[in-house]
């Protein structure tokens, strides 16, 4: 994990969840950390938390200005930017004949749209420098669909797309890699206000799910490898999920 210290690191979706449980693992080891994410409180208190190396950007991914200045902020105060974790997302999830488009919007928005403006980003730095390593978070739902996880999964498949077409373009010098999470202890879901899908998560309350602390490994586990070796896709479930 030696070559993980000092790297200068932004995450997106930081302020809880997965996010946060890597920044924390990520500070352990030495890293600096740059926190962005909509809610300050939060923010603040995992900063207090982390201590000098690590600093927070109020950072709404569905607006392209706010993932330009994150990453002026991060070179500003870091100098550079080894790694960039486009990892926010929201899963309001619904059936199509619910119709409750403005949700599906606010998905395309933070989950399709934040991936692309963070890339836009933090890429041209990346090249200049003729390094780097950008992850994105989709989902074992960007694998496979199924009923009520249509709008969902259609914009974790595009997260898939985007980081594999991107991945082809930038395989001579920039590491590009994409997390697959199965179901998992977060708040992801929690904006669910679908009826239908409330009473089928009514009945999976004692699904399996991982940890916050399985994804921080794994994204860790990606990040500490060699530079001559990149890891492509990592797929994660807990054990006895089987899609």
């Amino acid at each position: 994990m030696d070559n993980i210290k000092n790297k200068v690191i932004v995450i997106t979706g930081a302020s809880s969840g997965m996010g946060a449980a890597t920044a924390r693992k990520l500070a352990q080891l030495g890293a600096k950390v740059v926190l962005a994410a909509r809610r300050e409180d939060q923010l603040k208190a995992l900063v207090s938390e982390l201590g000098d190396n690590a600093i927070y950007v109020l950072t709404d991914v569905s607006k392209k200005a706010d993932l330009d200045n994150l990453v002026q902020q991060a070179i500003g105060r870091f100098g550079q930017v080894d790694v960039f974790w486009n990892n926010a997302g929201i899963m309001p999830i619904s059936f199509f004949e619910e119709g409750l488009v403005d949700e599906w919007d606010k998905m395309i928005d933070i989950n399709i749209k934040g991936v692309l403006y963070g890339i836009n980003a933090v890429l041209p730095h990346m090249l200049e420098r003729g390094q780097g390593h950008i992850l994105a978070t989709s989902s074992v739902g960007g694998l496979k669909t199924s009923p009520g996880i249509g709008v969902y999964s259609g914009t974790k498949f595009a997260v898939r797309a985007i980081m594999d077409t991107l991945r082809e373009e930038v395989a001579q010098t920039i590491k590009v890699t994409t997390i697959f999470p199965g179901a998992t202890q977060s708040e992801l879901g929690h904006d669910i206000t679908s009826p239908k899908i409330k009473a089928i998560y009514g009945n999976l309350t004692n699904m399996p799910k991982m940890d916050e602390e399985a994804i921080a490994n794994a994204v860790i586990y990606a990040i500490s490898q060699p530079d001559n070796i990149t890891i492509n896709d990592l797929v994660l479930r807990p054990l006895g999920q089987t899609r």
